[in-house]
């Protein structure tokens, strides 16, 4: 397919997957970095820790998402030095949101799913467009395998409508381990059917005890 000479956006591909439980939250992703049919790196992170106990996982153009991690995080060490204290996940949610609106005519050209724990210590997960809409869900996945590994979640986890009132919470049932373990197979799955997804798993697991990283081995072609 032709490309126009002023078309500035390349999509690197690669997934993001994040999942919220009663008190924790997972962040995973591949660390596959391609074009087209020409793979780049196969060990790049596309999860950023951005504030208290809150992750960012971002898929798309490399170049904008390296802007957008390093704008939040100057944004966040400023409010840190004002207020004595890191911000909250649902603050960071509104300031990405904030911050992909800024730039809705030249946007960012980054798929986002952001997690981690609200104040009450329940996991959060935000999700987003290219221009800053979000809303916050039970789980959510972002990038060139989503469309393979959102059935599956929807399927596994059906979180209630949030059209209905009294409002229920977003919280998947599952435990810790079951959550894990879910976000794995989803990516053994996609990982065979879509190209841009693979090499290795790199899950982030948000509790109050802190953060912790696991990595797996994925298909490596």
């Amino acid at each position: 397919m032709s490309r126009r000479g002023d078309w500035v956006y390349e999509n690197n591909g690669g997934t993001c997957v994040a999942i919220a439980g009663a008190d924790y939250c997972v962040v995973a992703a591949d660390t596959r970095l391609s074009v087209g049919y020409n793979i780049l790196t196969r060990d790049h992170s596309k999860i950023c820790e951005l504030a208290d106990k809150c992750v960012l996982a971002s898929s798309g153009f490399q170049g904008d998402i390296k802007a957008l991690h390093k704008n939040l995080a100057a944004r966040e060490l400023l409010y840190q030095h004002q207020h004595n204290k890191r911000m909250s996940c649902p603050a960071m949610a509104q300031l990405l949101s904030n911050t992909l609106y800024y730039k809705r005519f030249f946007p960012y050209y980054a798929f986002n799913v952001l997690g981690g724990l609200d104040s009450e210590g329940k996991g959060c997960v935000f999700t987003y467009d290219a221009v800053g809409s979000y809303e916050r869900t039970g789980y959510s996945t972002q990038g060139t395998g989503s469309s393979l590994i959102m059935p599956v979640l929807d399927n596994q986890l059906k979180s209630p409508s949030p059209l209905l009132l009294p409002a229920k919470d977003a919280v998947t049932p599952l435990s810790e381990s079951e959550a894990v373990d879910l976000v794995k197979d989803v990516f053994a799955s996609a990982t065979e059917r879509d190209i841009y997804t693979g090499d290795k798993l790199e899950i982030v697991v948000i509790n109050k005890a802190g953060m912790k990283r696991e990595y797996i081995d994925l298909r490596k072609d």
